[in-house]
Order: structure tokens, then sequence, then C-alpha cells
């Protein structure tokens, strides 16, 4: 195991770079990263319309919300590998396809987190700020939203959890994220295939646990704030 991490420990964190495309964990902890960062608008807005109160807006949402986590995350990338460059005209590469579907995928768990969180401000709060002529779009940004969005950073750690685990199934389409550098290392070395699985996974284990304990502590953290005030 010392001589597996002494050789490969570089190849492992970033891949071929900077001779090469970025990859390795590095890879998987950007592509997560930026996922999370791009869904995050999209969800918020699917969020809202989720909850609004103009059935136009709130069916069709609701419609492919749940249209979309009816299916597998493998079956976006593949509509997203086979879509985009139809829409685009040009190839969008390995991390341009997995990028897309994790931040399509990743907005409608994002929407449900957004109508959990809005649900869960009390709703004295809408009707107090109804009840000062506040209009509903200015209800949701000025005093619902801003709440809501402390209720929520548990459960957007929890989901960048599920997203940095999510990016393994770039394995499929060839993105060189740290799944597929770790078979690409037991190839290489044909004997260790334990323990470099082992080392996978524990890799895995040690980041996802990290960020787990994070929303723990952000969640016992907001009650007793909750408790405080109460």
């Amino acid at each position: 195991m010392i001589d597996l991490i002494h050789d490969y420990w570089l190849y492992f964190l970033v891949g071929r770079y900077p001779d090469g495309p970025l990859g390795g964990l590095a890879l998987t902890v950007l592509l997560a990263s930026l996922a999370l960062v791009l869904s995050l608008p999209l969800g918020l807005l699917l969020g809202l319309a989720r909850i609004s109160p103009w059935r136009a807006l709130r069916w069709p949402v609701a419609c492919l919300i749940q249209l979309v986590r009816g299916v597998p995350l493998l079956l976006v990338i593949f509509w997203a590998y086979f879509f985009l460059p139809s829409l685009t005209g040009h190839e969008s590469g390995q991390f341009g396809t997995m990028l897309a579907a994790l931040v399509v995928f990743d907005a409608i768990y994002l929407a449900e987190i957004v109508r959990a969180g809005v649900q869960a401000v009390p709703k004295g709060q809408f009707e107090a700020a109804r009840s000062l002529g506040l209009g509903y779009v200015s209800t949701m940004r000025a005093i619902i939203l801003p709440q809501a969005l402390r209720h929520m950073l548990p459960s957007l750690v929890n989901q960048f959890v599920s997203t940095i685990k999510e990016t393994s199934l770039g394995y499929i389409i060839g993105l060189s994220e740290v799944s597929f550098i770790a078979s690409q290392i037991n190839g290489l070395v044909l004997t260790k295939p334990v323990q470099v699985y082992f080392l996978l996974g524990l890799t895995y284990f040690i980041l996802c646990f990290s960020l787990s304990r994070a929303a723990f502590w952000l969640e016992r953290r907001q009650a007793r704030i909750l408790k405080a005030a109460a």
C-alpha cells in the first residue's frame, strides 16, 4: 500500500496535469463544486416556481421535477452526451457533458430543498409581510428566502456529498475523475486491485464523511439558534 501511494499519489490527485488535462481527485472536487454552484440558481428558481401561487407555473415545474427524479442519473448523462452535440453543433467533451448532466440533476433535487426550506418558515412571516403591503415577489426576496436559506445549509452540504459520489458515473463516458484514474492505476499495477480500490474507497469515505459531519454540525448549530430565539 505504501509503495502504491508513493508511486502514484500525484497521478491519483491530479491525473496527467500539467502535462495533460486535469484529472483524479482534483477533477472530482472541481466538477462537484461547479455542478453545485451552477445548479443552485436554477434549483432556486424551480423551487420557487414549485410553490408559486400560479398554476400555469407550478404544474409544469412539478411535472419536470417528478420526471427527472424518476430516472437514474446515468440516463441523464446519456441524454446530455447525445443531446448537447446536436444542440450546440460540436462535441461538448466528457467534462462538459458530465457537468451539464449534474447541473440538471442537482437542480431538480435542490428545487425540493428550496421548497422544504421555504415551507419551514412560519406562515406568520409571510402573512406579516403581506399585511405591510409587500407583494409576493418582494416578500419572498426580502423576508422568506433569507430565513429559508439558513434552514437549507445542512441539506446543501449533504447534496454536495451526493454530487461528489455521483461524479464517479463520469467513468462511463471516459471522464478522468478519481475512480477512472484508480482503474488506470489498477491496469498499470495489475497485481494490487484490492489495495487500489481500498484506497479509492477510503478517499471517498474521508471526503464525504468530513462533509457529512460539517452538515451535522450546521444542523445542530441551526437548532441551537432556533431554540435560543424561541
